[in-house]
């Protein structure tokens, strides 16, 4: 099982390394394909007053911090195509936000890269329509088909954190995490899925819907989880109200693989 955990945004270096050496057991899981997220940028913020993170050099500088002293394996947001080179020598994974998953310049960059692509979908997008992204990185690395299976050898995912319908709250369709894994193996984002995006200048959500979001998800079948998590979420510089406490977040994890043994049997 993938699992892509980590802060929202890096913030001061000791936080994040508390953070980091916090998933130490989780990384060591035989059963976990293990990432440590982050991003160096949160360019689209609600406010421009918000925190975005130290910047593209100083956070490079800091996963190869996370990847020299734990030995982790990483994944980063990229807003801007400039970014995909740079990023690329040093994170494993490129994750391209959703709101731009239609930017074909920015994917065309990822996908020129060494990384694997994990795009996240669009909140106004249905599942079908993540074929035309994964198509672009494909083709960019010069292969026609799209399937499952070739995506997964060239290092494409799709990542599933619902739609929005002009409430101002994220709805999920587990019908979503079968569709889109006819195009590309499937990462359901539990954090994300519990967002309340319309709540003034900052993001809200609700975090003790995620174990049950995730328990959903692993139901239905899926790849891999995205978590944000923290070592006090009401105090993280973004996404605080969705994310996972520490503690929380390994017994979530205890409870997706015991639905997946549970129907594996």
């Amino acid at each position: 099982m993938i699992i892509l955990t980590g802060p929202c945004v890096l913030e001061d270096r000791d936080t994040v390394m508390r953070i980091a050496e916090s998933l130490k057991p989780l990384s060591e899981d035989k059963r976990v394909d293990f990432y440590f997220k982050a991003s160096f940028d949160k360019a689209n913020r609600t406010s421009i007053n918000s925190y975005r993170g130290p910047g593209l050099d100083e956070g490079l500088k800091i996963f190869e911090e996370i990847k020299k002293e734990f030995s982790y394996k990483v994944i980063t947001d990229i807003h801007e195509s400039y970014q995909a080179k740079p990023a690329s020598q040093v994170m494993d994974i490129l994750q391209i936000p959703a709101f731009l998953c239609r930017q074909t310049d920015l994917l065309v960059e990822a996908a020129k890269t060494n990384c694997k692509i994990n795009i996240k979908k669009g909140q106004f997008l249905a599942a079908d329509s993540m074929k035309h992204p994964v198509q672009k990185v494909l083709q960019t690395r010069g292969v026609e088909d799209i399937n499952y299976e070739v995506s997964k050898q060239n290092g494409v995912w799709l990542c599933e954190r619902g739609n929005s319908f002009g409430y101002g709250a994220l709805v999920v369709d587990m019908r979503n995490l079968i569709l889109m894994r006819e195009y590309a193996p499937v990462i359901f984002d539990a954090t994300h899925s519990v967002q309340i995006p319309s709540t003034g200048g900052t993001t809200g959500g609700n975090s003790q819907f995620v174990p049950y979001m995730a328990r959903a998800a692993a139901s239905v079948g899926v790849d891999g989880f995205f978590f944000e998590t923290h070592i006090n979420p009401s105090i993280a510089k973004s996404d605080g109200p969705n994310m996972l406490q520490i503690d929380k977040l390994y017994k979530t994890v205890d409870e997706i693989f015991a639905i997946k043994e549970a129907l594996n049997n």
